[in-house]
């Protein structure tokens, strides 16, 4: 009998131990199994997949390499649809699916009902909290759906908190969804400061109102931005002289160093600095001020912070993907996730938070660096091809009115001059786009009609149709041929926008509680973050959810 209470005895000395063990807490450590206390979600505007690669040997440890190492690497992420715009992006990351149920069809889209140009989250109804421009005439209600932090809010009775955070209005806007607490966004030329809308606040908190006043801009534009290490390392990268980048107003070459208190006069003055990498910097600042003032990750709800970090989208627009200035960007990059990660681990706690890292699209490659290397790839005139698409119409159907609009690759027909001219809708989609299909540059050309009635499984169809929205979008889509961009970028630069490899595959890393160390090559679509996060979050899935649950990532 003793021996029978001796063993129970040690059995629940174990059992306390281990409980003990488990449970017994302090502000910066975490109850094991528990639910993270603070989710940060961050999207790199126009990473490449392989810039995790390339740059691998300059990045620090505490930086992306981290991520790669502790976290769980998605090797093989795409976006699953061909609209590969920044708004788009940052919709689909946010709601688990595509523009054919969120709605979001590009950064600015042609309106079928009020024949006008729309952008995707201005609203007049609104106005500006922080500044005296139109720049905070803005909301989420062109999202059809509900986004995670919505969910996030509606499982915890409207508790906790969401905020966005980003230099561009659609990359706080549209990952912080409908129910947000807060928005912010950057207002340059010559104004320098974060602002917001009134569809959140009446006016900002006096954290950011100080934040603003402090003008650490300044003290970023005061700088020469030169390569963080020695040019000569760069080997990853083009020369730095080269044919294939834009100058800065003001510049005669495009090589480092950048003296920016002498660029920032002709370059936008506050805007300059989207232009550079201390505006990823500068939403750093920013957004670690919101984790502390708002108290993010210290209470018994679970907060949502999304972070868009764009200057890189508008390095990588102006100078291309193999440049040096791209490179020393995503460097720099890597020091700032760097500071994050240290910051969060003090302030939330090593295992309080969850994080993940993707991007909202990719860029090609240069075209006259790709035909320098016998590459093909080529350079679109866009008023030519609009030209072209008015004159197929005319000679089709004796009608100098039957293209209404042409945009984001898309052309819009007038169904008004249809019914006029008592036409099938359905045969004038069809004969315009077989006609298309021969015009130099274009590669594949699809009737509205046609993505209506098939389901296009696999394949770049796939990609096109889950672009396509029934109600929202046009007649026609087009595609350039692989590697082929608008004239606009003749004299240097790069974009993105289309279902090629180049543009859909992104890193997409996970991170901290609740996740697992590893990594996969198995395909996954960008629409797998949220149901994977509302899986560990233990809440809905966003009521447009098309995504799956990436099981090998939760722990």
């Amino acid at each position: 009998m003793k021996k029978i209470f001796l063993l129970s005895a040690i059995i629940l000395l174990s059992i306390s131990c281990k409980a003990q063990e488990i449970y017994q807490t302090s502000n910066n450590t975490v109850l094991e199994n528990s639910k993270p206390k603070l989710v940060i979600g961050i999207v790199v505007d126009q990473m490449r997949y392989d810039y995790l690669t390339r740059f691998y040997n300059k990045y620090s440890e505490g930086g992306f390499k981290r991520l790669m190492k502790d976290g769980y690497n998605l090797k093989n992420a795409h976006l699953n649809y061909s609209s590969t715009k920044t708004a788009v992006g940052h919709a689909s990351i946010y709601t688990g699916t595509t523009p054919n149920i969120h709605g979001i069809l590009a950064n600015d889209w042609y309106d079928k009902k009020s024949k006008e140009y729309i952008n995707c989250v201005g609203d007049d109804n609104y106005t500006t909290i922080g500044s005296s421009s139109k720049k905070g005439e803005r909301s989420p209600h062109r999202i059809q759906v509900s986004t995670i932090g919505d969910q996030l809010h509606l499982a915890q009775n409207m508790n906790g908190k969401v905020i966005g955070v980003g230099i561009k209005d659609r990359g706080a806007i549209l990952p912080a969804g409908h129910s947000a607490n807060a928005a912010y966004w950057y207002d340059g030329d010559d104004i320098g400061n974060f602002v917001s809308s009134s569809f959140y606040m009446n006016e900002l908190p006096k954290w950011v109102q100080k934040f603003n006043t402090e003008k650490k801009v300044d003290e970023y534009l005061s700088k020469t931005w030169d390569t963080y290490y020695d040019i000569s390392t760069y080997t990853e990268s083009t020369s730095d002289e080269n044919d294939y980048e834009m100058k800065f107003k003001g510049k005669s070459t495009v090589t480092f160093p950048y003296d920016l208190p002498k660029l920032r006069d002709l370059n936008g003055n506050y805007s300059l600095i989207s232009e550079t990498p201390f505006g990823n910097s500068l939403t750093l600042d920013f957004a670690i001020e919101a984790i502390k003032n708002e108290n993010l990750g210290k209470t018994k709800f679970t907060d949502l912070l999304t972070i868009s970090f764009s200057s890189t989208d508008y390095i990588g627009h102006g100078f291309g993907v193999s440049s040096k200035e791209v490179q020393d960007a995503f460097i720099r990059l890597d020091k700032d996730l760097e500071r994050l990660l240290l910051f969060l681990d003090t302030q939330v706690g090593e295992n309080n938070y969850t994080l993940f890292l993707t991007a909202d699209h990719g860029a090609t490659e240069v075209p006259k660096y790709l035909k320098d290397q016998s590459i093909p790839a080529r350079y679109i005139d866009k008023k030519k091809l609009r030209k072209h698409i008015k004159d197929i119409a005319e000679d089709l159907f004796k009608s100098e009115n039957l293209i209404e609009h042409i945009s984001n690759n898309t052309i819009y027909l007038n169904k008004k001059e249809v019914k006029k001219l008592k036409l099938d809708l359905t045969d004038v989609q069809q004969l315009i786009a077989d006609e298309l299909i021969n015009y130099k540059g274009i590669y594949k050309t699809i009737t509205a009609r046609t993505l209506q009635t098939n389901e296009f499984t696999e394949g770049f169809m796939s990609l096109v149709q889950n672009s396509y929205n029934q109600k929202l979008s046009g007649d026609i889509v087009f595609m350039y041929k692989p590697s082929s961009i608008s004239d606009y970028y003749n004299n240097g630069g790069t974009t993105h926008g289309t279902g090629y490899n180049y543009n859909t595959h992104v890193p997409l890393l996970f991170y901290g509680n609740g996740i697992k160390k590893g990594e996969s090559s198995t395909y996954q679509p960008i629409i797998n973050i949220v149901p994977t996060l509302s899986t560990i979050l233990d809440i809905e899935f966003t009521n447009g959810n098309t995504g799956r649950v990436i099981e090998d990532v939760i722990k």
